[in-house]
């Protein structure tokens, strides 16, 4: 399947919604929160805004109201996140940053939505399912969040290490990095099935932090004796 969307879903603007009226925000929000979960255990085509209207207790044309229509819900539902790209990046990259304190902000980043249950479980469902089934929005939403946040880590890897130009090597270091964490995310349910307790408490998720800080920094470490050595 790979279903094509228009870069603007017919009546909604770049939002990628209307703005809703102050007394239909928790009506808005239950759509939203329904498409996320039926999205991700069907799928964009096997889904019908009937059945996302009523998971929601809302009528069909709400729908049209606040996404402009189905494609416009599935951008929305996609993209959900409570931050903006750049305010997630001044979260771990400021000049002032020591490695650690960089660190700390990118892993919280990648753990605070675990602290949402279920609603993060789903968003991991939906982009892995989008992954497997295409609609051509895995691109728009790489470039809008994704890449950003991995230039950013690059630059930063670069800064500490004193590197003045970001190479492959440097680039790989970034995915590397950003590959310990999104394995927990990734990996969420299977953590659930097999030891539950590592993600079943605020304090377990901050320990989850603490650590993934703890072996970034020794990858971080080893690429600069590589560094050193190759100099030498």
């Amino acid at each position: 399947m790979n279903v094509q969307f228009r870069n603007k879903s017919r009546g909604a603007g770049n939002d990628d919604a209307r703005k809703p009226r102050a007394d239909g925000a928790q009506s808005r929000q239950r759509l939203l929160t329904a498409a996320m979960r039926l999205f991700a255990e069907r799928g964009y085509s096997n889904t019908p805004t009937r059945d996302i209207a009523h998971a929601a207790e809302a009528n069909v044309a709400a729908i049209s109201y606040y996404f402009g229509d189905k494609a416009g819900l599935y951008r929305a539902a996609l993209s959900a996140s409570p931050t903006g790209p750049q305010h997630d990046i001044d979260r771990f990259d400021q000049p002032h940053f020591t490695l650690r304190q960089s660190l700390d902000g990118y892993f919280a980043l990648m753990v605070e939505p675990l602290r949402q249950g279920e609603v993060a479980q789903w968003c991991m469902r939906l982009w892995s399912r989008e992954m497997l089934e295409p609609t051509g929005l895995l691109t728009e939403q790489i470039n809008l969040s994704l890449k950003p946040m991995h230039l950013a880590l690059v630059g930063l890897l670069c800064r500490h290490l004193g590197v003045a130009a970001a190479d492959d090597a440097m680039h790989r270091l970034a995915f590397a990095v950003s590959g310990i964490g999104l394995q927990l995310m990734l990996a969420c349910e299977v953590v659930d099935a097999t030891h539950p307790q590592l993600k079943s408490t605020p304090e377990a998720l901050q320990q989850w932090s603490a650590q993934l800080v703890g072996y970034a920094e020794a990858i971080i470490a080893a690429e600069k004796i590589r560094l050193q050595q190759g100099a030498a």
